[in-house]
């Protein structure tokens, strides 16, 4: 912005001289301060006269009057521009009119012109405080209307953009007056208008803000802040205005009963407490209880007992340290309460031991009383046992239980019980006491003899010595004494008019069985009877076991052969023809053996054969067999020695000789060959008288046997059926010269002949016929067969 010029006064004063040209009329500017660089003030050339051409050369230059060149001259457009940016605030300090002089200078000719130019002022500066913070220290006491000087605040512009006014922040106890000093500026007071109080505020916090007149207005704050002082105004106070302690009797000394706290509102010594007891306080209490002056701890100071003193009162009083001191006082009273310090007690009043094992439930077993010396709760009991033994407990009458009986006892499963019974009281913590009853049980008689079976198989090999051990059977009883002594006894039992006790015996004390005769298996198979264990007690229990005795088979029987049939120690003699066929069967050699299955299982073998590749003998069927047919070589006699072994062991056996004459007649041979014989020979009466002997005494034993099986009471299942047979492991019976049989082994049956009688053979026949071999007739000669002849061999269904 250019200035416009003011020329007050003009006078041009031409001086003649040699070689300078002077001036001494000074052109005035005005500019505001802060102007931008480079800003053009005025034209000098136009405002003075002066030929912008003619610059260059007379070498126009300006001087200011400053420190800083501020200005300076276009040498090209005579315009006086800005260099450096103008403050006025710092060129003029504490001026209110601010000039900057220059002088223009021109050579050829010299000519000097005098510039004045005036920097006015703009409001660039803010109002500030010489310190942002006013500390102030008001006591609480002090009246309403009260001043305070502040101190000012300074703005750099002058006029109108200096201090105009002071704005105070918002107080309830503040407010600021404004003066006006003698050279116009401004200050403001601070006025109290309300009272203070520490206790309700102690510090209030102000902000002072002052503002300037120009156009936008400046301001600045300072913070004030006004700290209360304190004036001993507040009386003490506790927190409550009575206490109740709860102590327990026998508190440690030293122990620690309550810490009063009392408080004051003040500060410093006005606020520190002393504490101490009223004169209302009793000696007792002040003997018993010690208080602390400085901290208001009371503690235990001696041992207190609750029978002694229950209630203890006292005052204590909180004094200040202020100037004029102010004090406050609370009640306090402890209770003193009892302490479980003493133990329930429990008496045995009676007991009653031992008792029987069937004591009736609800029986009264011992009577108890329980008791404690404390009071409350403390003195309060609980009375119990363990909730596994079949006892109860039940209060009769105060402090009174009687000891009952739950549940059913057994001296089997336990004979003594150890109740122990536990008082406890209900106190905090909990003491208790216990006693201990030893009950003992009487065994009573209610547990009958226990066998660990309930059927003994007693296996006896046949042939054994009379009074042999058989086996021991016991059974146990788990009651005492003579209730538990055990006698054995066999259930008398008669087979075949035989008394059981006639065949066995057993040891009354030990139950050892034992065998009185000597048993034949193939006479008895089985006996079953029962044993009977009975206790000593009143009354007697007793129970029984049932015993299978199974008789075992020996080998002890001998093979006996039946076929062919030869009188004792005599040979067989058999005639074949020499043109007999090759495999043709010559004999049978059949043995019988009355042991059991396995001992009876017969192998039939050669013991001598005079030409071993003419004959072959069946070991299991014995039959003899030529395995070629005779040639002129042969002897004409061959003797065969068969041995009939059994499968026993060791083996039994029996041997049969047959010779063998072979004649040239020849032979034919049939399904069936009857031969005449003498049936009245004297052989075969001896056969057929011995036949029917044995087939009598076989009829009458089976007889015997089926009546005392009827007999019987109660049948054993396990049993198996007597066969008393010499041959009953065949099933057969021999009677009247005849052999009936229902076995298949006997497929083929071949009787020897008589002295003077010949072969019969017969076909076999289906499994499961019987066979009735016949006695064979006898003949003279040899005959041939005719169907007419009398059957020797028939079978049936």
């Amino acid at each position: 912005m250019e200035a416009q010029p003011t020329m007050n006064c003009f006078a041009t004063l031409l001086l003649l001289s040699a070689f300078v040209y002077t001036a001494s009329a000074v052109t005035h500017y005005s500019i505001p301060e802060e102007m931008e660089v480079g800003s053009v003030v005025a034209n000098l050339a136009a405002d003075l006269g002066i030929d912008v051409q003619t610059l260059g050369k007379r070498k126009i230059r300006l001087d200011i009057l400053a420190n800083k060149k501020y200005l300076d001259v276009n040498k090209d457009t005579g315009d006086l521009f800005i260099l450096e940016r103008i403050d006025r605030e710092y060129l003029c300090i504490s001026k209110t009119v601010c000039y900057l002089k220059m002088e223009v200078i021109l050579e050829n000719p010299v000519r000097i012109f005098n510039i004045e130019l005036e920097i006015l002022d703009i409001n660039d500066n803010a109002p500030h405080f010489r310190r942002d913070t006013i500390n102030l220290d008001i006591s609480e006491s002090t009246a309403a209307g009260e001043r305070f000087s502040l101190s000012n605040a300074v703005d750099p512009d002058i006029g109108s953009n200096s201090i105009k006014g002071y704005h105070l922040s918002d107080s309830a106890n503040f407010d600021i007056e404004i003066q006006t000093g003698r050279d116009g500026s401004k200050f403001a007071d601070l006025i109290l208008k309300k009272s203070l109080d520490r206790e309700e505020q102690a510090i209030h916090n102000l902000i002072l803000t002052a503002v300037d007149g120009g156009v936008p207005a400046r301001s600045g704050t300072a913070s004030i802040i006004v700290r209360v002082l304190d004036t001993n105004d507040n009386a003490p106070q506790f927190d409550k205005d009575s206490y109740t302690i709860n102590l327990t009797e026998n508190a440690p000394i030293g122990s620690l009963v309550v810490k009063l706290n009392a408080s004051d509102k003040d500060e410093g010594t006005n606020s520190d407490l002393l504490y101490s007891y009223s004169l209302y306080t009793s000696e007792k209490t002040q003997q018993t209880f010690s208080l602390n002056p400085n901290n208001g701890e009371i503690r235990v100071k001696e041992l207190i007992n609750y029978e002694d003193f229950r209630i203890y009162d006292m005052e204590i009083i909180a004094t200040d340290k202020g100037a004029n001191s102010l004090t406050g006082k609370c009640k306090v009273k402890i209770l003193i309460t009892d302490m479980n310090d003493n133990h329930p007690e429990i008496s045995i009043r009676s007991v009653t031991s031992p008792v029987k094992e069937d004591v009736a439930v609800n029986t009264v077993i011992a009577v108890v009383s329980v008791s404690d010396k404390d009071s409350g709760e403390n003195g309060q009991v609980d009375i119990h046992i363990s909730a596994d033994l079949p006892f109860a407990l039940k209060e009769s009458s105060d402090n009174y239980y009687e000891l009952l009986v739950s549940e059913p006892l057994d001296r089997e499963k336990l004979p003594e019980y150890d109740i122990t019974i536990t008082v406890t009281d209900r106190g905090n913590p909990p003491l208790s006491d216990n006693e201990t009853i030893t009950l003992e049980l009487l065994d009573v008689n209610d547990n009958v003899p226990q066998f660990p079976q309930t059927f003994y198989t007693i296996p006896v090999m046949e042939n054994n010595a009379p009074g042999a051990s058989l086996s021991s059977i016991t059974a146990v009883d788990p009651d005492l004494h003579e209730n538990q002594y055990l006698v054995y006894f066999i259930i008398e039992k008669e087979i075949a008019n035989t008394s059981m006790s006639m065949l066995f015996s057993i040891n009354p004390e030990n139950g050892n069985l034992y065998a009185l005769k000597t048993f034949d298996y193939e006479i008895e198979k089985d006996f079953l009877f029962h044993i009977e264990a009975r206790d000593s007690g009143v009354p007697p229990l007793s129970s029984n076991v049932t015993v299978h005795i199974i008789i075992m088979d020996q080998n002890d029987n001998t093979p006996l052969i039946v076929s062919p049939w030869r009188a004792q120690g005599s040979e067989v003699k058999e005639t074949i023809p020499r043109s007999t066929d090759k495999g043709t069967l010559i004999a049978k050699v059949i043995a019988i053996d009355s042991d059991s299955v396995h001992n009876s299982r017969i192998t039939y073998q050669f013991l001598q054969n005079t030409d071993a590749t003419l004959f072959s003998l069946d070991q299991y069927n014995g039959e003899i067999r030529t395995m070629r047919m005779f040639s002129y070589r042969d002897s004409r006699d061959q003797r065969l020695v068969v041995i009939a072994k059994d499968n026993g062991e060791p083996a039994l056996s029996a041997t049969v000789t047959i010779k063998l004459s072979t004649v040239e007649t020849a032979l034919k041979t049939y399904t069936e060959v009857p031969l005449e014989y003498d049936i009245f020979s004297d052989l075969n009466l001896y056969l057929v008288i011995g036949l029917g002997s044995v087939s009598f005494l076989l009829l009458i034993t089976i007889l015997v046997t089926i009546v005392l099986k009827c007999q019987k009471a109660k049948p054993s299942k396990a049993a198996p059926p007597s066969r008393n047979s010499v041959i009953s492991e065949r099933n057969s019976t021999i009677a009247d010269s005849t052999l009936v049989s229902n076995d298949a082994y006997w497929y083929s049956l071949f009787l020897a002949e008589t002295r003077k009688g010949k072969l019969v053979v017969r076909q076999p026949v289906p499994k499961g016929a019987r066979y009735i071999v016949s006695s064979i007739p006898r003949s003279t000669g040899l005959t041939e067969t005719s169907d007419s002849a009398a059957s020797t061999l028939q079978y049936s269904k």
